[in-house]
């Protein structure tokens, strides 16, 4: 599988934490119906708490942020604390920086101190 095609999964640990791992490119060439349904399934859950890891996502755009906003207002909805995972790509970095979105979102370092947020 090439580096850039993109590659959602999910596993939930014992702790009821849900994490979402995603890699590869996330823009309208790729299939964005996988992450925002995956932040959908969490966020209708019992979870405690929901981390995407985007430590391994080389792009994202426009059509990632919506997937990514769309997801956090439902967290938001449901009362689950929603936290993004780096360290971010400096193109993924940037797509927040310009649309004025990162202080919207949860950021942390990594998965393991996301948990922790």
């Amino acid at each position: 599988m090439p580096s850039d095609d993109l590659l959602v999964a999910v596993e939930t640990s014992a702790d009821d934490v849900v994490l979402i791992s995603v890699r590869g490119s996330l823009d309208g060439w790729s299939d964005c119906d996988a992450l925002a349904e995956a932040l959908s399934r969490a966020a209708q859950g019992s979870t405690q708490q929901t981390v995407v890891d985007l430590s391994r996502l080389t792009f994202a755009d426009s059509t990632a942020l919506h997937a990514l906003l769309h997801g956090l207002r439902k967290h938001a909805e449901n009362g689950i604390p929603l936290v993004l995972a780096g360290p971010l790509h400096p193109s993924v970095s940037r797509l927040f920086e310009v649309t004025g979105t990162h202080a919207a979102f949860r950021f942390a370092d990594s998965v393991e101190q996301a948990r922790t947020c």
